[in-house]
């Protein structure tokens, strides 16, 4: 499902998907892992922190994972989707996490936090939800409820996986495309998601100081660790995405399907080889 301005939801999947939810749950954990942490190099910084807010938090799963590791921070994540927020917060409860709390929220929106409520705002992933005119916006926003010298911290895709199968791009080619076409990212003709190109400039254009960055790279191939998981989230999420590819003219339902049954089989083969590319962008807000 893409833009659905009936109810504000600006994802270009369906938010309340429990095929989609049990994607987000798997992705964010081998995200984390990638990265080293759920917030690799920001360990120092926490001693003073009271607040911390996750945007576009899905099921919850980097929430509960700081909540845990420190149980004297109050964590919050909010999310558009009504179903992902049941599930975060009966998570947060069977894990005795009380310092953990999730609302529904649509974050293309004023946010609905008082000022200098954070000290850090942290969102990963929103290339597919948050439009290309809308990021300084959002910036501004995360900005207003920071405290001074409290840190924004945006993770976003480089690609969505750079492979050896010929469907697995094509129909990457096909979903940055759509992206473009959707308004998502900064591409100039649809060709990349281009938003880690971009995001130094806009943290920077906001007032932002110190800003810093971090790539990371997970090895998808049929024999790494990962794979099994990378290829349950491309099996899952290239088949809900299909409407989506449909609805942007990017490729018939009949192209659409042979190209995912192809990727699937290519996935599998013994010589499939593979890799995933994103990055961290961090500054801080001026202390005065």
């Amino acid at each position: 499902m893409a833009t659905n301005p009936s109810n504000g939801n600006t994802y270009f999947l369906d938010a309340e998907s429990p095929a989609e939810m049990a994607r987000l749950v798997n992705l964010g954990r081998i995200t984390t892992q990638a990265m080293g942490g759920a917030l690799v190099g920001l360990e120092e910084e926490t001693q003073d922190w009271q607040r911390v807010l996750d945007l576009g938090c899905g099921p919850g799963g980097w929430v509960l994972d700081v909540a845990y590791a420190h149980q004297s921070l109050e964590v919050a994540g909010v999310d558009i989707s009504q179903t992902m927020i049941k599930y975060a917060n009966a998570r947060a409860k069977s894990q005795g996490l009380s310092n953990a709390s999730f609302g529904v929220m649509d974050i293309s929106q004023p946010l609905d936090f008082s000022e200098q409520s954070f000290d850090l705002v942290n969102a990963r992933f929103l290339v597919g939800v948050i439009g290309r005119k809308t990021w300084p916006a959002l910036i501004a926003e995360c900005t207003r409820i920071l405290r001074p010298g409290g840190i924004l911290r945006l993770t976003e895709m480089i690609d969505a996986g750079v492979s050896t199968s010929s469907a697995f791009e094509q129909i990457n080619a096909w979903l940055s495309q759509a992206f473009w076409r959707a308004g998502y990212g900064f591409s100039s003709d649809g060709r990349h998601f281009c938003m880690t190109s971009v995001l130094k400039r806009l943290l920077r254009d906001a007032g932002y100081e110190d800003i810093q960055h971090a790539a990371h790279a997970l090895e998808v191939s049929v024999d790494a660790p990962a794979w099994m998981d990378f290829y349950r989230n491309a099996e899952v999420g290239y088949y809900l995405v299909q409407p989506f590819l449909l609805k942007a003219g990017v490729a018939t339902q009949e192209e659409i399907e042979r190209i995912y049954q192809q990727m699937l089989i290519e996935m599998r083969a013994d010589d499939y080889c593979g890799m995933w590319h994103y990055m961290t962008f961090w500054g801080k807000k001026p202390a005065a």
